[in-house]
């Protein structure tokens, strides 16, 4: 080897280390390996046996993960996962240095995938038309240097439709579900303020509903981290904390699902952003993310690494005995489902002629760029916009919300309104609006047909988090929040949405001009819908 070429070698090998998880876990790995010997079980609920490390040949002492009771069994599939993760102290006899030759998904955009393998935009190629700055059609084949040499394995544990509240679990029974599966969920209660006692499966629904969050993957994390679906919590930390949050104020469902949430909801997103390439367990290690997993996978490993140690969130998250395993036993193949309703996001997705959210000639403010669609953390898909008024305060406005676009209505209620834009019915499909804040006096109820301009409601406090009267509206594609600032921004009356420096920082531009968020109100940041806009 000349020495330019051992110069090159060397340092992708240099680099290749940087990202490994460190020397004891592989020993550890190894030793277990040759004295054929399982490795230390999970801390989640149900044990979890040895696995091989990212091998093609199966493990002949792994054994599959009983089904929960009253759940159908599904067979279990070879491994199919190769070997990845290279020696800290001994170099590769080769490298495969050949490009990705790598189809888009769903919601990639150029600048992120640039930051997931580690390469210069401009190093992206194809046979087809790149899009600079929006999205790249799912399937299109793309030709990318290959950088990185050491990440965890590139096998997807979790399609996208089954992280998000998509058309695919639009009809999925959670009372009945719960119920007939007999277990402590299904005599659970919970006071909480807005509707006081509350059933265990109304705890689930609402966070599912408000969150865009698969309802169907919240019971399998309930039942696999704590037995509350068949079975009954082990101890009074399975009881108190069932998803593994040990905090104070955490205890109880409604506090669990949130911060679980939360998790899966900062993995997704920040995958789908860019912003998100590198796992850090609780025992300190780190891992660099396959740069061809989706974001499905990448949510819910995210939440798992939260909660185990490095070696403990192989076994967890392994498809044969982990997991992915007891998901697909409770309620079937999740590929399938995601074949029927997949891409998340088509070649032909643009966002709708939409206007600012108030009556012409008012007077508005915007008050707050790009923050959480429903939660704090996650998906950056909001908007805040507070009418001028005289005196600050929480008592709904005299002044009207109005419909950004036609739409029905199918959601109403806990100052919340939501739009299906395309009539059928289902927030789950299609482009939907979420408005809220909306105080309950003469909010319109669910089944009304609005059309663009149409009033809706009053600005208040309603429904939430809020220091003054409001209303916060955010954007959902199939389910999945649109990201305010991202490939498809948020476009209202020709205003567009911008990014900020933090969340809740951003801001909007009409032909030329730029205005910034005030969460204070200023008059730098009023708008007037004029009678000439849309």
């Amino acid at each position: 080897m000349d020495e330019k070429n051992s110069t090159k070698f060397n340092d992708k090998v240099k680099f290749a280390r940087q990202y490994h998880w460190g020397w004891g876990l592989f020993a550890l790995i190894l030793a277990s390996l040759a004295c054929n010997m399982p490795l230390a079980p999970t801390t989640d609920a149900t044990p979890i046996p040895a696995i091989v490390w990212w091998t093609n040949t199966p493990d002949p002492n792994a054994t599959p993960v009983p089904a929960p009771v009253g759940a159908t069994a599904v067979p279990t599939a070879t491994p199919t996962v190769s070997a990845i993760m290279a020696s800290p102290t001994i170099a590769p006899i080769s490298l495969d240095t050949s490009p990705y030759f790598y189809y888009a998904q769903a919601g990639d955009t150029l600048s992120a995938l640039a930051i997931r393998f580690d390469v210069r935009p401009e190093e992206i190629t194809s046979p087809d038309p790149i899009p600079p700055t929006g999205l790249i059609p799912p399937g299109q084949v793309l030709i990318i240097p290959r950088n990185l040499f050491n990440t965890i394995s590139p096998q997807h544990i979790l399609p996208d439709s089954e992280l998000v509240f998509s058309a695919s679990h639009a009809y999925f029974d959670v009372h009945t579900y719960i119920q007939n599966a007999g277990g402590y969920l299904s005599t659970y209660r919970e006071y909480l303020v807005s509707t006081g006692m509350t059933t265990g499966a109304d705890v689930v629904m609402r966070q599912a509903i408000e969150n865009s969050i698969n309802p169907r993957l919240l019971l399998a994390l309930l039942e696999y981290r704590a037995g509350w679906v068949f079975g009954q919590p082990a101890n009074e930390q399975q009881r108190l904390y069932p998803l593994g949050y040990v905090e104070n104020y955490r205890d109880g469902l409604y506090q669990q699902l949130s911060k679980t949430i939360d998790d899966m909801s900062l993995g997704y997103y920040g995958w789908r952003n860019g912003n998100f390439t590198t796992l850090t367990f609780t025992d300190g290690g780190r891992a660099r993310l396959a740069p061809d997993l989706n974001a499905g996978s990448v949510g819910l490993m995210y939440y798992f690494a939260s909660h185990n140690d490095s070696e403990n969130w192989l076994q967890v998250t392994n498809i044969q005995t982990g997991f992915p395993a007891v998901y697909e036993r409770m309620f079937g193949s999740p590929w399938e489902r995601a074949a029927t309703v997949e891409p998340l996001y088509p070649r032909s997705i643009f966002q709708p002629e939409m206007i600012l959210p108030f009556a012409r000639g008012q007077q508005w403010v915007f008050t707050s760029g790009p923050h959480g669609a429903w939660n704090i953390k996650g998906a950056l898909a909001a908007l805040d916009f507070a009418p001028s008024e005289d005196e600050p305060g929480c008592s709904p406005s005299l002044k009207w919300v109005t419909a950004s676009a036609p739409g029905l209505v199918v959601r109403s209620g806990n100052g919340v309104l939501v739009l299906d834009l395309d009539g059928d019915g289902l927030e789950q499909t299609g482009w939907a609006l979420v408005y809220l804040h909306l105080s309950s006096e003469q909010r319109l109820p669910v089944g009304q047909w609005v059309a663009t301009g149409d009033l809706i409601g009053h600005p208040s406090c309603e429904g939430g988090r809020a220091t003054g009267r409001h209303i916060h509206l955010a954007r959902k594609y199939n389910g999945e929040w649109v990201l305010a600032a991202g490939p498809l921004p948020f476009t209202l009356s020709g205003w567009v949405a911008g990014p900020g420096p933090e969340p809740y920082e951003g801001t909007l531009t009409r032909d030329g001009v730029t205005i910034k968020n005030s969460v204070y109100g200023s008059s730098s940041a009023a708008l007037i819908r004029s009678a000439n806009d849309p």
